[in-house]
């Protein structure tokens, strides 16, 4: 079968397509077809070994997947129709041919990949391959950082930065559906207008305009009582000081490259919280919370609710440069691979 590898940390454009051997599945896995996988900016890193994970040589990148089940290992099944049925962690119900997606963290990008049991979610009809590939680390985390780390409550106000990118757009619809009021920032008013289209309520250059001056501005003068910050960097301090008394400060990356020292004495004055949000460890302690918050998001896909905007498609020969378009700033929205 085919497969995307990365033999070096060159990045991007070092990625060749080789043959590999087919996976076979161990008790508690399924081997699944990969109809798409979705990349996002920890690819980026990974492909240079700057990621938080390194992982051995060579490998796929790609942490996120749908496709088909075509097989599932011993020892994990129950029941007609080749069931299932993990027991530990409540994983159960799933059968050959059913259509899934899941998070693995890297190794997406092959035609047949083994994932865990566990971290498969089923696809209601309505959803297409193309956008549910590209929903678990995006909009999970989105989901988890809203709800779980932020407790957003409806009619708060939420800042999201750099709102124009796949993780920022996927925190505009969440809260959106949330019932929130929705301050987009991003650093072109092209992109904000992408924001607008995907429901954001104000939108906010913060290359034309000042960040902390516009988010107190468009709060009259109250400040937001959310902060979503997925780039870090030289806004992250303005940000926190157009943030309301008891707000929340959202960490959940640093896509500018750069990891700011914030000034404590702002916490004290501001009564707030900054709270990290670390999607990837929330999945491995809490596979049920994981669980749920999928499902809560693939009902709301199926039902029109949330429309994640996909950047492109492109095939897996080209990963290298879909990739490339991520480290260039270039996407608006998720970048998938099909197979």
């Amino acid at each position: 079968m085919k497969a995307a590898l990365c033999k070096s940390f060159d990045g991007p454009q070092a990625i060749v397509i080789e043959d590999v051997a087919v996976p076979q599945a161990v008790p508690g896995e399924a081997i699944v077809a990969v109809k798409a996988v979705a990349l996002n900016f920890l690819d980026v890193l990974i492909c240079r070994g700057k990621y938080q994970y390194k992982p051995e040589l060579p490998f796929s990148p790609a942490a996120e997947v749908s496709g088909v089940i075509l097989s599932i290992g011993e020892n994990a099944t129950c029941g007609e129709g080749n069931e299932g049925n993990l027991g530990q962690g409540g994983a159960s119900g799933f059968k050959v041919g059913q259509r899934v997606c899941a998070y693995l963290g890297w190794g997406g990008a092959r035609e047949q990949v083994a994932v865990a049991i566990d971290r498969l979610s089923p696809l209601p009809d309505a959803v297409s391959h193309e956008v549910a590939a590209g929903i678990n680390v995006t909009y999970g985390t989105a989901l988890h950082a809203l709800k779980d780390r932020g407790q957003l409550a409806a009619g708060e106000t939420i800042a999201v930065l750099g709102a124009s990118g796949g993780a920022g757009l996927a925190a505009v619809e969440i809260a959106r559906r949330m019932g929130a009021r929705v301050i987009a920032a991003a650093s072109g008013d092209d992109r904000l207008q992408l924001c607008k289209a995907q429901g954001a309520d104000e939108l906010l250059n913060y290359t034309t305009t000042d960040l902390r001056d516009g988010l107190r501005q468009l709060t009259g003068g109250k400040g937001v009582d959310l902060v979503y910050d997925c780039i870090g960097g030289d806004y992250a301090e303005a940000a926190l000081r157009a943030i309301s008394w008891q707000g929340r400060y959202l960490v959940v990356g640093f896509a500018s490259g750069q990891i700011p020292r914030m000034p404590l004495n702002l916490t004290l004055l501001k009564g707030c919280d900054i709270r990290g949000v670390f999607w990837g460890r929330a999945v491995e302690k809490d596979p049920a919370g994981h669980r749920a918050n999928m499902a809560a998001l693939l009902d709301w896909i199926a039902a029109g609710d949330v429309t994640p905007h996909i950047h492109g498609a492109y095939p897996l020969q080209d990963i290298g440069a879909a990739i490339g378009l991520l480290e260039q700033r270039k996407a608006q929205g998720k970048v998938i691979v099909t197979l």
